[in-house]
């Protein structure tokens, strides 16, 4: 069979009573080059073990199952889950787990040996489950993503750009992100409202530590919440208790405290954080 023929797919989703739902982000690969191109740049091989979110009809957990040990799918759609179960029945590196990505326990991907993500992630939930997995114990050397391509950008954005961000700061902590290609909406069924673009993250290992992950977390959410402001004046409303400390303290961290937000790279953050700790 060829899952990403146009006719397979509406045909098979017929059978299944599946009307693609805009409100859980399916639409359905039937672009076979841009398949295998998603699982080239993954680089993956037969000793990865890789997590799929979202499999779909399969069109991406072909491509993986020929070339690595094992792939772990996530669905959460009851129709598709008992298709791929069926489809898959016979391949003993194929593990399905039914549910929502949102609602898993990500530990049991790390206990699982989980190396890399692939996936052609919901349009409706695909920022929300690469911030859940980013802020996890669960940290994957690489991830391949197909994401809206306004999603890639911020997630590319250089420092000061129009589109660096709170997105950017907490992906680019951990991975070195390029964007690897983009998809034209005719590559899905049914047509997004928008363009894709594949997402290759690998994992930095010269990332700056910081002594407490979650204070980081907060000042990040609280400093790009107030993006227009000076961090001096940014400072007293969220951490330090007058503008004079909030100034001494970015001086000393070698920061201008005229400064805004999306003016500091991830290692002034990573730095900030600590010494705030």
């Amino acid at each position: 069979m060829n899952r990403t023929s146009p006719a397979y797919v509406r045909k098979c989703l017929a059978e299944l009573g599946v009307r693609p739902s805009r409100r859980l982000g399916q639409n359905f690969l039937i672009d076979g080059n841009v398949g295998r191109a998603i699982v080239d740049a993954a680089n993956v091989d037969r000793k990865d073990v890789v997590l799929e979110i979202g499999p779909g009809l399969g069109a991406l957990t072909d491509e993986l199952l020929a070339r690595c040990g094992r792939v772990i799918a996530v669905e959460k759609d009851r129709r598709l889950q008992a298709y791929l179960a069926s489809s898959f029945a016979a391949i003993s590196g194929f593990e399905l787990i039914g549910g929502d990505m949102l609602d898993q326990d990500l530990t049991q991907f790390s206990d699982a040996g989980v190396a890399r993500v692939v996936s052609n992630l919901p349009y409706a939930s695909g920022t929300r489950i690469l911030v859940e997995i980013v802020k996890s114990t669960f940290v994957p050397v690489g991830m391949v993503l197909t994401l809206q391509r306004e999603v890639a950008e911020r997630l590319c954005a250089a420092v000061g750009g129009r589109d660096y961000g709170l997105l950017s700061v907490w992906v680019q902590r951990l991975y070195r992100p390029r964007i690897e290609r983009k998809v034209s909406a005719t590559c899905f069924w049914p047509a997004p409202e928008v363009t894709s673009s594949v997402v290759v993250l690998e994992r930095d290992c010269g990332a700056v530590e910081v002594a407490d992950e979650g204070a980081f977390y907060r000042l990040t959410s609280a400093a790009f919440a107030h993006r227009r402001k000076q961090l001096r004046a940014i400072l007293p409303l969220i951490k330090v208790s007058t503008r004079e400390k909030g100034e001494g303290l970015l001086v000393a961290e070698g920061i201008d405290p005229r400064a805004r937000p999306q003016n500091l790279s991830v290692a002034d953050w990573c730095r900030l954080a600590n010494a705030l700790c």
